[in-house]
């Protein structure tokens, strides 16, 4: 029953980021991917590198944190992100931009996926969040730049370079 659970709870929360690029990726890297979060009153920017030169659909969601704490990865899952963007990312560098954000702290999670015989997926890192990756049929790499919590309205915000890393 818990992996039933399991496999409900990651396939509402990454339903809309797990649709299939129509690219090929071949012998994706954990490095082909990575995320940079920014914040300016109600818009979150999330800019994408992607170098896995095929290209990807990603998303950039938010979710609740309440009291501007990061929230377990189980909440976050269960309760969904009902805030974001997604779409096809080329490769090279790409913003994903979330606005009109109501006031308010939110997790932001980003996850882009690639089709084809050899699919990848990357998502933020997120204390806790390996398990729940395993009911994906895909290689899963988690990126660097982890799950990041944000109060908006928020003033030019950015992730300090000697902040938590949740990154393996």
């Amino acid at each position: 029953m818990r992996s039933i659970t399991r496999a409900a709870l990651v396939g509402a929360a990454t339903l809309p980021l797990a649709m299939a690029a129509p690219a090929l990726a071949s012998a994706s890297t954990a490095a082909d991917v990575s995320f940079a979060y920014t914040a300016s009153g109600s818009t979150v920017t999330n800019t994408i590198t992607n170098n896995s030169g095929v290209p990807l659909h990603c998303g950039t969601l938010l979710g609740n944190a309440p009291g501007g704490v990061l929230p377990p990865v189980e909440d976050t899952l269960r309760a969904g992100q009902t805030i974001g963007t997604t779409g096809e990312i080329p490769a090279g560098t790409t913003a994903q931009v979330v606005t009109d954000i109501p006031d308010g702290s939110y997790v932001v999670l980003a996850t882009c996926t690639s089709s084809g015989e050899a699919t990848s997926m990357w998502i933020s890192d997120y204390p806790g969040i390996e398990p729940y990756l395993t009911v994906f049929p895909y290689t899963v790499y988690t990126v660097q730049q982890a799950s990041w919590v944000v109060t908006i309205p928020s003033t030019d915000a950015t992730i300090p370079e000697t902040g938590v890393n949740f990154g393996s």
